[in-house]
């Protein structure tokens, strides 16, 4: 049993998405924090900040490196945050001369936000998969019965006969233009140090910065550990994908109550009515558009971050950003299901 439904029992049937949940994992973070350290190593043997063996020495215990998890745990909750028990048991691990190396110069903000920024990539590239593949299935429907006639309605009325491909346009537009700006999307590194200021690497702070962003295919940017707009803008695009397929959920399950304008196979049963035939996939793509609706007001108040840290504001983001990415996962897996469950749209 658990507390969320993304990842529960019997309802994850639904709302889950084993691939997306796969980089939320405890896993997934512990090995991108790594990747965070053995690749700042790289960077500051570099730029002579540290001794090149260190660096050698430091890559090669976070290749294999597997933490004490309970004590993650533990020590979480007393600190706030995992990055400083982490830390002190990856440093055991190296050994006392390559210990005074490890993460020289940054803090716990740095490698969580960059370890959250790698595995949210490799999430905005399967969505963008997702996405043209919905993209691709719309098209073959519009090819198949785009000249077929549907009624349009405005304000929930019947108003003027349309073409099957009239709707299909309109659901089809605005996920191309998600598709574009998943791709173009960038996630910058987090590099700051304690304060914001890069205070422990000196004037080699900005070029040693440049080059972990390089090591890990992140983007170089100045410090957003306050400013929390690569936050705000990919929880936004989500909540934008969720949202227009909310409105092809929206869309079919009238077409569905209205009957003789489209054939869906696959609708789900009714524990009273054997008869029913009811269009689940639909209904749950208009509510998970609204749960991201209401997830993404969160992130907002996530803006309002305090002086140079805060650790309410971030805490915040833990809360609500992988359930708006998780309800999205679900959104294109249920969209994608939907669209090749169509058998029938509109009349000849």
């Amino acid at each position: 049993m658990t507390a969320s439904p993304f990842d529960h029992p019997f309802l994850s049937g639904l709302l889950g998405d084993d691939e997306t949940a796969s980089y939320f994992s405890a896993e997934a973070d512990i090995r991108a924090m790594l990747s965070f350290e053995a690749a700042l190593a790289r960077a500051e043997a570099t730029h002579g900040l540290i001794p090149a063996e260190a660096a050698r020495r430091i890559a090669e215990i976070c290749a294999g490196f597997s933490p004490d998890l309970p004590g993650l745990r533990a020590a979480t909750a007393q600190d706030g945050v995992v990055v400083p028990d982490f830390i002190k048991q990856l440093r055991v691990a190296a050994g006392e001369e390559a210990a005074k190396s490890l993460h020289l110069g940054a803090t716990s903000q740095d490698v969580i936000d960059t370890s959250l920024m790698i595995r949210l990539k490799a999430v905005v590239f399967l969505f963008a998969g997702r996405l043209s593949a919905i993209i691709t299935s719309l098209g073959g429907l519009d090819r198949q019965f785009g000249g077929n006639q549907l009624m349009g309605h405005t304000r929930m009325q019947a108003a003027i006969p349309i073409s099957v491909s009239d709707r299909l346009t309109a659901w089809r537009a605005p996920l191309e233009t998600y598709r574009d700006r998943l791709t173009e999307q960038s996630f910058p590194v987090q590099l700051a140090g304690a304060a914001g200021t890069l205070d422990k690497l000196g004037p080699q702070g900005l070029a040693i910065r440049a080059s972990l962003a390089q090591e890990l295919g992140l983007t170089d940017a100045p410090q957003w550990q306050s400013q929390r707009l690569p936050i705000a803008d990919i929880a936004g695009l989500f909540a934008s994908i969720s949202g227009s397929l909310g409105k092809i959920g929206q869309d079919i399950a009238l077409l569905a109550q209205a009957g003789g304008e489209i054939e869906i196979a696959g609708g789900g049963t009714s524990s009273a009515m054997a008869h029913k035939q009811n269009p689940v996939s639909a209904e749950v793509l208009v509510s998970l558009a609204r749960f991201n609706a209401t997830a993404l007001s969160g992130i907002h108040q996530s803006l309002v971050h305090e002086q140079e840290r805060s650790g309410a504001a971030w805490t915040l983001e833990w809360l609500l950003l992988p359930q708006i990415a998780m309800a999205t996962a679900a959104s294109l897996r249920l969209a994608g299901e939907l669209a090749g469950n169509i058998k029938r749209l509109g009349a000849v």
